[in-house]
């Protein structure tokens, strides 16, 4: 997290008094095992403590790839659709400093509340004027040039998604961000959308290189990670020993201008056997596994830094 919204977290957890997190942070961990995100009773404390700082670094990951991709691209205005504590306007923020005005859109009210409470400290324009505003995705979205509707969709049933894609894809006037769990579950409703969307015209931005059927199918599920450090109250709130949390995630943002990337985008950590490296890719022809021998030099060179995720 940037020291601006560190700062205004720790002052809230500071203001909301010492004592143990883990209960809540446990019943937190059950709700989104089972596939939820928000109710009337969840923990904030908790959600700051041991939940925010792992969808933020997933956010940011994402909004960061839509920057390197498109690099022309200059929001104006952003609704984070779901906004929980505003994880993702923060995230938006950094990634454009000269983002202009900001919608937090949320359905729970304690949600709400938090998130302009923060945006308030946050010395980003946007942000310390941001709109809060109570609703969902389904009672109408607010037109601005990028949607981000991170981890908002579990709510929604999988009957649901394509009727949510076109909320979603109403409101957006340039681009449009899903992010959601990197389960078989969360990769479903990603997939769905992805369909509807692309039947709309809309254009692959990340991370599909292409714009045809997708080729991940069955049990199978395309999804990413990020590797955070763990603050001290991240660790005492989920009893952790290890400084570090791998979150996984899926996503996709589309646009409605420009052409797919191309090129392949690695779907899993690469194998680097003594032969060479193996890279499972997704390109415009489906899956394939791509094998770079240690002995072509310049071809090794050139791809032993690639990553899980990365587009090659």
């Amino acid at each position: 997290m940037g020291p601006d919204l560190k700062s205004a977290v720790e002052a809230w957890l500071e203001q909301r008094g010492g004592g143990s997190r883990r209960a809540g942070t446990a019943a937190l961990s059950g709700h989104y095992a089972k596939g939820g995100r928000s109710d009337s009773a969840i923990d904030l404390d908790a959600y700051l403590a041991a939940r925010l700082p792992a969808t933020h670094a997933a956010t940011l990951r994402v909004l960061s790839e839509i920057a390197e991709r498109r690099p022309d691209f200059a929001p104006a205005s952003l609704v984070d659709v779901g906004s929980g504590p505003g994880t993702a306007s923060w995230a938006a923020a950094d990634i454009w400093p000269g983002l202009g005005h900001i919608s937090l859109l949320d359905n729970n009210p304690q949600f709400l509340d938090l998130a302009a409470r923060l945006a308030k400290s946050s010395t980003h324009p946007a942000l310390a004027n941001a709109t809060a505003r109570r609703g969902d995705l389904m009672t109408g979205v607010p037109t601005a040039s990028l949607v981000i509707a991170a981890y908002a969709l579990a709510e929604i049933p999988e009957s649901g998604i394509a009727a949510a894609s076109a909320v979603l894809w109403t409101a957006a006037q340039d681009m449009l961000v899903l992010i959601e769990p990197g389960t078989p579950a969360g990769f479903a409703r990603i997939r769905v959308a992805r369909t509807w969307l692309l039947g709309q015209g809309a254009v692959p931005v990340a991370p599909c290189p292409h714009a045809t059927a997708c080729p991940v199918t069955g049990s199978d599920w395309c999804h990413f990670s990020v590797r955070l450090p763990r603050s001290r109250a991240h660790m005492h709130a989920k009893g952790a020993s290890v400084p570090f949390e791998d979150e996984k995630f899926s996503y996709l943002a589309v646009s409605r201008s420009g052409t797919p990337s191309g090129g392949a985008r690695v779907l899993s950590p690469p194998l680097d056997q003594k032969p060479g490296l193996t890279f499972r890719i997704c390109t415009e022809a489906g899956i394939e596994h791509r094998q770079i021998a240690r002995r072509d030099r310049d071809a090794y060179k050139a791809h032993r830094k690639a990553g899980w995720g990365d587009l090659v």
